[in-house]
């Protein structure tokens, strides 16, 4: 599976140029009008704020010890008294893991992507800006990167690095800056030729404060946007490493280790099995839902 990048055509949109005008403050009112006229993007908020609150704030919620094992207690079916559903290989708790399994999955799932949209935004616009030979080294480096599939090369460097949470965090960062980086290199060089970024130059501004002022507004939304996608990716991603024995490590509660650890009893109990996969399915459809309708809502010319 291989990441690849939207065609993104955004040349002469109202969100490009609305930055540098009285018309931006109305785009982005329009934006929000547009998102709450869409169902299905408010839905998938309100399930990621519910899963990720929950995840935040479990410590709170009074649930049972996630790491307490019991043998006398093994693999109970949904609904046993005092455990709403059930409990896993070792007799915990499997709603107080699923809870806090969250935290972690979406903190691999987050991170990666934050630190890989500050790293390759950072280079994208540095090449789309510049031109010349500072793009065709950026971007040929990143060519390398699309030599190797995602999850080929998100398994390589785990393989290589060895097991564990921030080996993890570290591969999956190298894995969605190229992505990222030929996105924002995309966006930029289309802003770099319109005019308003000339009349500043002609103005006498310098490259930083044109980027500051000019340009950043106009190309961080498209950016964001294919961002919010990336973020189910690294979720999945993330579990397949734990999965594969290459990333969180036991007795960690992650949706990808629990996938793993509960494979034996299919055969026994195939509900439970499947629960920490049914989370993982939710949580990246919503993120690609959500990621849908921002764009969606940014699309003026829609």
């Amino acid at each position: 599976m291989a990441i690849q990048s939207p065609s993104l055509d955004i040349a002469g949109t109202a969100p490009l140029g609305a930055a540098l005008t009285p018309v931006s403050r109305g785009y982005w009112q329009s934006v929000r009008r547009r998102l709450g006229r869409d169902p299905v993007t408010l839905i998938c908020g309100a399930v990621l704020l519910l899963i990720v609150t929950s995840a935040v704030f479990a410590p709170l919620l009074g649930l049972a010890d996630p790491y307490k094992t019991s043998m006398i207690r093994r693999l109970y079916p949904l609904g046993s008294p005092n455990f709403l559903l059930g409990t896993d290989e070792l007799g915990r708790d499997m709603f107080s893991r699923l809870i806090y399994g969250g935290r972690l999955s979406l903190f691999m799932g987050v991170t990666p992507v934050a630190c890989a949209l500050l790293i390759g935004g950072s280079l994208g616009i540095a090449a789309g800006f510049s031109g010349g030979w500072v793009n065709m080294m950026i971007m040929r480096i990143m060519d390398v990167f699309y030599a190797f599939p995602s999850v080929l090369l998100a398994i390589s460097l785990s393989g290589a690095m060895g097991a564990g949470a921030e080996n993890t965090l570290l591969a999956l960062t190298l894995v969605f800056i190229p992505p990222i980086c030929r996105v924002s290199e995309s966006v930029t060089t289309q802003v770099r030729g319109f005019d308003f970024v000339d009349a500043a130059r002609a103005s006498g501004a310098g490259a930083l404060t044109i980027v500051r002022v000019h340009v950043l507004g106009n190309v961080l939304g498209p950016i964001l946007v294919y961002a919010t996608s990336l973020i189910s990716v690294a979720i999945i991603l993330a579990a397949g490493l734990s999965f594969l024995g290459l990333g969180v490590k036991p007795p960690e509660p992650e949706w990808g280790l629990m996938l793993n650890t509960l494979r034996q009893a299919i055969y026994v109990n195939p509900v439970l099995a499947a629960l920490p996969g049914v989370m993982i399915f939710i949580t990246s459809i919503c993120f690609n839902l959500m990621s849908d309708g921002l764009r969606a809502a940014m699309d003026v010319k829609a």
